[in-house]
């Protein structure tokens, strides 16, 4: 059995920030990652919840 890949703080919110920004569906950022969809949606909630603490 493999291990689960570890990704960075700055690549989730890489991801995250493109995701956001809407100019792409969730599925081809997926794609053109190499990721899991859900995984995107979860890292862009993180980024939107981590930064209602900043405001």
């Amino acid at each position: 059995m493999s291990k689960r890949k570890q990704h960075s703080l700055e690549f989730k919110a890489k991801v995250a920030k493109e995701a956001l920004k809407g100019e792409e569906p969730i599925s081809e950022l997926a794609s053109r990652f190499g990721l899991h969809p859900t995984m995107i949606h979860q890292w862009k909630r993180a980024l939107l919840e981590g930064a209602s603490g900043v405001i």
